[in-house]
């Protein structure tokens, strides 16, 4: 509980604004987060979403509501600004304002924060130009809001990431009533670090911070972070794997771990996790029919569907590893002689020409294939029925085959014959912009995997994010999910990890690493791990060798499960998901205010 009854604002460029992993912290938590502070909790964010419009409900402007006076005051002033209810779980309340309004002064900005703090100026950077621009038309809402507030009142304003957090900076020289929270949720300079160098984490107490930001072309953005950190009266990391990067990176440690969570309810299916991963298998068995059958043939019923998905950042991520545990996993198969199948999926994003032309035929000949099937089905029915019915002694089964017209006759052959070939399936279904330097082709390249019809691990790499729209598969990503047996996600640089999160809670194993903020979390709770369908990947201190044996030995023991312990880790791992729950996990938030507030 908060030790004050005050306003809270929490801020981020991804409110209402969505680009990666805080819009889904930042959404997720908005039930939690009205059901405990109520009207007090608003959030403030950049009005440059176009879809937004529809997911808003403007508050009528009324005196007496300092939000309002403060946006009444700031649109007289010829600011784009916008006070509404994000019609998302919860309705909050959010202030939205146009970064670009006061583009002509950014020199004017640039030689504040140079001149206050050191600030290194980029006139090049359009990014940080932009967040400058923005960080000071949210610093002048923040301060007019608590005038109109009362200047002796305190309030919180919690900002996440350096894209949101300079205001912190003013605030603390002039505005001390107004206490800060500052959230990192992934240092920049420890992104860029990791995916450069493999002993990143080893050698991380030796990085010169402000050396390597300037070789990274980052500085500013480094030293921003610094600052912010430097400055709050509250600053918090999203795990303890972050918390070691920010005490070298940032110079400061920081006072609160606040782990993320989700909404739980908006996943859980209670007894149907079974029947719904029943029904998206479906689909996922249409696509790999499409995908694999015009080439060869393997039994669905023994298939099982493996996945990862992401940003591509081919180490951090580790793709590098799982495909060559899935190469390991691949000959020990075939040497164990097991007559099972493993369809392995890379869900992520990369510049592609088009989804590949003939990976779309193969689908639309299937369909056609369906739709010969049901009307040959719907003729034999009929046919059959009336025999059935007309037939006086003799009750012999009729041939079936003498029931089907010529013409479906002909149809049924002709299309199996143009769909079937001899060309092994495809390894993407998009055409990619630049497959000659693609860091998980070639990889794939040298380890030999070719979706032969001897492989027993077969890989589709899906080079665009997964959406309903996707002629592919026609489901969301979370639909998609739900029919995969198993997420693998063993990464060398996650700060928190919400796709492993997200498949426990919709019910399906996932394998983690112990250098993310979420497997670093579960190794920390008093049960867990396989047990409850999450394999947490020991990588810290590891070479990548013994990473990738002990991932493919892992994954070899999954094959070998039986089907009804798996759906046994099916309802295990969801009912453990409930232990990241935001209302588990908002007390970690408080914490953090009451210490911002105490200060």
């Amino acid at each position: 509980m908060l030790k004050e009854n005050v306003p809270l604002i929490e801020c981020s460029w991804e409110v209402c604004n969505q680009i990666g992993g805080i819009y889904t912290v930042l959404r997720s938590k908005v039930p939690a987060m009205v059901e405990r502070f109520g009207d007090n909790y608003t959030l403030l964010g950049p009005l440059v979403s176009k879809g937004i419009e529809a997911e808003l409900e403007d508050i009528r402007l009324e005196k007496d509501d300092p939000i309002a006076e403060a946006v009444t005051e700031l649109r007289n002033e010829g600011l784009q600004i916008r006070y509404a209810r994000w019609l998302v779980t919860g309705r909050p309340k959010v202030v939205l304002i146009d970064p670009d309004y006061s583009n002509q002064k950014i020199a004017q900005y640039q030689e504040h924060y140079y001149k206050k703090y050191g600030l290194e100026k980029d006139d090049g950077n359009d990014l940080l130009n932009r967040m400058i621009v923005w960080s000071r038309l949210n610093y002048r809402f923040l301060d007019l809001m608590h005038q109109k507030l009362g200047t002796q009142h305190k309030m919180i304003a919690h900002f996440h990431e350096w894209m949101a957090s300079l205001p912190i900076l003013d605030l603390h020289k002039h505005n001390p009533k107004i206490r800060t929270v500052f959230t990192t949720h992934a240092t920049l300079l420890g992104r860029y670090l990791a995916s450069n160098y493999s002993s990143f984490y080893k050698n991380i107490e030796q990085f010169n911070w402000e050396k390597e930001a300037s070789n990274f072309g980052i500085l500013p953005m480094a030293q921003i972070e610094r600052l912010s950190a430097q400055y709050s009266n509250s600053f918090t990391t999203v795990s303890d794997i972050t918390a070691k990067e920010c005490k070298y990176l940032l110079g400061k440690s920081p006072d609160v771990i606040t782990p993320n969570g989700l909404n739980i309810k908006r996943y859980v299916a209670m007894h149907e996790v079974q029947v719904k991963h029943q029904k998206f298998k479906e689909i996922l068995h249409d696509f790999t029919i499409g995908h694999f059958f015009p080439s060869y043939h393997f039994d669905l019923d023994k298939t099982l569907y493996l996945f990862t998905s992401g940003r591509y950042e081919f180490h951090n991520k580790g793709y590098d590893i799982t495909l060559k545990a899935l190469a390991l996993l691949n000959d020990r198969m075939k040497k164990a002689g097991l007559d099972v199948t493993v369809v392995m999926f890379f869900i992520t994003n990369k510049e592609t020409w088009s989804i590949n032309p003939k990976v779309l035929q193969s689908n639309g000949v299937l369909r056609e294939i369906q739709k010969s099937v049901e009307e040959i089905k719907k003729q034999i029915g009929n046919r059959l029925y009336e025999a059935a019915v007309s037939s006086e002694l003799d009750h012999r089964l009729p041939d079936t085959s003498a029931m089907v017209d010529d013409y479906w006759k002909l149809r049924y052959r002709r299309t199996i014959q143009s769909w079937k070939n001899e060309e092994w399936p495809y390894i993407t279904t998009h055409n990619l912009k630049d497959d000659q330097n693609d860091e998980i082709l070639n990889s794939m390249r040298s380890l030999k995997m070719f979706n032969s019809p001897k492989d027993r691990v077969k890989v589709v790499y899906h080079p665009e994010f997964i959406s309903s729209t996707n002629p592919l598969f026609g489901i969301d990503y979370g639909d998609f999910v739900r029919g995969c047996h198993l997420g693998v996600f063993p990464s060398y640089y996650e700060p928190w990890g919400y796709t492993p999160l997200e498949c426990i809670a919709r019910g399906v194993a996932t394998v983690t690493s112990d250098l993310s903020g979420f497997g670093n979390y579960v190794l920390g709770q008093d049960t867990g791990g396989v047990d409850h369908g999450i394999q947490v990947l020991r990588r810290e201190g590891r070479s990548e060798d013994q990473s990738i044996e002990d991932l493919a030995s892992y994954l070899m023991d999954f094959v070998k499960l039986s089907r009804r312990y798996r759906i046994i880790l099916r309802s295990r791992a969801e009912d453990f998901s409930e232990r990241f729950d935001w209302k588990q996990l908002l007390p970690h938030y408080e914490k953090a205010y009451n210490k911002a507030l105490a200060k």
